[in-house]
This record gives structure tokens, C-alpha cells and sequence, in this order.
């Protein structure tokens, strides 16, 4: 069995998301501006081929300093502690330990559901709660299918496809308690203590859109079967990077939880 603690990094690299939302671009521009300025050739004002291809690759060469520095655990202050079971290529098994989560119920596809529940959660951590208190960033962001029934402590059944409602939560910090976590100032957060379980887990990268969620909730489910597991509940998304990681470079997982 292998563990897996919470990773900490420098204070240099714990960024808000407005620092991270303006590196990207510096680190563009600075690629591009000194390609530009060795060859002396504003950017978009030439037709030779050769001179396009240099600037090109200078920006795609920008673009992935900025993800290698920026992208992925730089964001991720702290995960979830597990320790592995069993591992199996792309899947595992794994224990996972209690913590405490923030989440709210968004409606609409998966792509625009965890894009409106992440800035609701993102504005309570940055400062929309009593207090204005700043609140570590962790990973990964969840997403979950929920139904009109929700039920605190559980994953309800309900059918991801369409206009549906989504369930869309951020891991606070192991710092804080249901009873010393700040109100936040948006009415539809909530907490939750997500108690000790046992997850099987499918590890992918790529885009995480809801056709990569599905088919791999399919695998997931498939595997487990053929170990002789009992799943619960519906699938969950997790994704552990910022959107302009490369996408060969992304984590992310379909989780649900073993029944035994």
C-alpha cells in the first residue's frame, strides 16, 4: 500500500487565482517578445513561413512554461489523504480518510455546471465569507451528479446527461472544521463532513467533458465488476489543474465510492 499525504509547497508558489489568471499571459508575451526582438520582425506583420514557424514555436514553448511552472500542484496546496489498496494501471482502489467539503448545487450541461459552481466556491475562498478571510486553494474540483433529493451525508441517483443539476464541491483545507470555517456570504454553499470510504478510481488526462465522463464512468464500473466490487452512488469528475494546463498534461479521475 502506498500513502498519500497532503502536498505543501513554498510560499512563492501559493498564488490566489488573479495572480495565476495573470502569469499565463505575462508568460506569453514574453516569449513572443523575444522572438520578436531577435529577429526584429513585428509579430503578424511578415509572410515568411520560416519566421512564422520561430514565433509559433515560441509561443507554444511559452505556453508550456507557464503550465510546468503554474499548472497542477502549484494550485494544489493540499489533496485529499488516501493510502492505495490495489493498483491496476489507470485504476485503483482507494482508502480514503475524512474531511470536510464546500459544495453547491448548479444547473445546467457538465461543462457549464462546474464552471458556474467553481466561481461561486472560488469567491468564497478568496474572500466571500465573514470575515473576507482567505482560504488555501486545494484540489481536485468535483463534480457530481444531484438530484431534486439531495442527501447530505450520500450521492444521489440521477442521470448526467442534459439541463441537469450538478453537485459541484472544493476539499477545505485540513486546517478547518465544520464548526471554524467562515460563513460564507453566498447562500447556496454548504458544508459537509465526507466521511472515511473506499473509492475506485479511473485515472485519465485530456479534456474532462462530460463524453470522457461518461465512457469512463463505463470503464470504471466494468473493472470494478470484474473484481467482484459493489459501486454506490454516481459517478464523481475530479479534476486537478487549471484550464490552460496542455491537455496531455492533466489529471483527472472518475471516483465512486465501494459498497462492501
Amino acid at each position: 500500500m502506498s500513502d498519500h499525504r497532503p502536498m505543501t509547497f513554498p510560499a512563492a508558489a501559493r498564488l490566489s487565482a488573479n495572480h495565476l489568471e495573470a502569469i499565463a499571459p505575462v508568460a506569453l508575451k514574453s516569449g513572443i517578445d523575444n522572438e520578436t526582438r531577435r529577429r526584429r520582425v513585428p509579430l503578424g506583420l511578415h509572410t515568411s513561413p520560416k519566421v512564422f514557424m520561430r514565433q509559433s514555436l515560441a509561443l507554444l514553448s511559452a505556453l508550456m512554461v507557464a503550465a510546468l511552472m503554474f499548472g497542477g500542484p502549484a494550485m494544489a496546496i493540499e489533496q485529499p489523504r488516501y493510502t492505495v489498496a490495489t493498483k491496476d494501471g489507470d485504476y485503483e482502489i482507494r482508502l480514503y480518510e475524512p474531511y470536510v467539503v464546500a459544495e453547491v448545487v448548479v444547473s445546467g450541461d457538465q461543462g457549464a455546471s462546474v464552471q458556474k459552481g467553481f466561481r461561486k466556491l472560488a469567491g468564497y475562498i478568496f474572500g466571500g465569507n465573514a470575515g473576507n478571510a482567505k482560504i488555501s486553494m486545494t484540489a481536485p474540483v468535483s463534480q457530481q451528479p444531484a438530484g431534486e433529493k439531495i442527501a447530505m451525508t450520500s450521492p444521489v441517483s440521477q442521470s448526467p446527461s442534459g439541463e441537469g443539476r450538478w453537485t459541484v464541491r472544493f476539499m477545505m483545507p485540513s486546517a478547518y472544521t465544520l464548526q471554524n470555517l467562515p460563513r460564507p456570504n453566498d447562500p447556496d454553499i454548504r458544508f459537509r463532513s465526507e466521511p472515511g470510504r473506499e473509492m475506485a478510481v479511473v485515472r485519465f488526462s485530456g479534456v474532462a467533458r462530460e463524453p470522457n465522463y461518461l465512457e469512463r464512468s463505463k470503464d470504471l464500473r466494468a473493472w470494478a465488476s470484474k473484481k467482484g466490487l459493489t459501486l454506490k452512488g454516481d459517478a464523481a469528475l475530479a479534476q486537478y489543474d487549471p484550464p490552460w494546463t496542455l491537455w496531455f498534461m492533466r489529471r483527472n479521475e472518475v471516483q465512486i465510492e465501494i459498497s462492501r
